[in-house]
């Protein structure tokens, strides 16, 4: 199986997976708002080292992803900063993965067809 693929199937595991337990939230919490759900990541030590964590794997991807996209010429390469906030970063790095990788096997076959 290529590479890519496995991106893909990591992208798809991460948004099913993270949506499972936001899905249980919303059908058990009675306050479903934003606010509430922001709040319930800082209730327990645990929780707070988890948030802390991604916070780090949010900002290093991004500082990494961006300045890549730009330098690849991926298109579309900025929906995945709402999509991170809006959906979670499990699915949008590997997707991000899956997104460089086809473009990086475009330009190889490119260059191998030109050489």
């Amino acid at each position: 199986m290529r590479l890519k693929y496995i991106f893909l199937l990591l992208a798809i595991v991460g948004v099913c997976y993270t949506w499972y337990f936001n899905i249980q939230f919303y059908m058990t919490a009675e306050d479903t708002s934003l606010l509430n759900f922001i709040a319930q990541t800082k209730t327990t030590f645990p929780a707070r080292s988890l948030s802390a964590d991604l916070l780090v794997v949010v900002v290093t991807f991004f500082v990494w992803y961006i300045p890549e996209a730009i330098k690849l010429k991926i298109k579309y390469w900025w929906v995945l900063i709402p999509l991170t906030f809006l959906v979670a970063i499990a699915f949008t790095f590997p997707l991000f993965l899956y997104m460089r990788q086809s473009r990086l096997d475009k330009l190889n076959a490119h260059t191998t067809a030109n050489p």
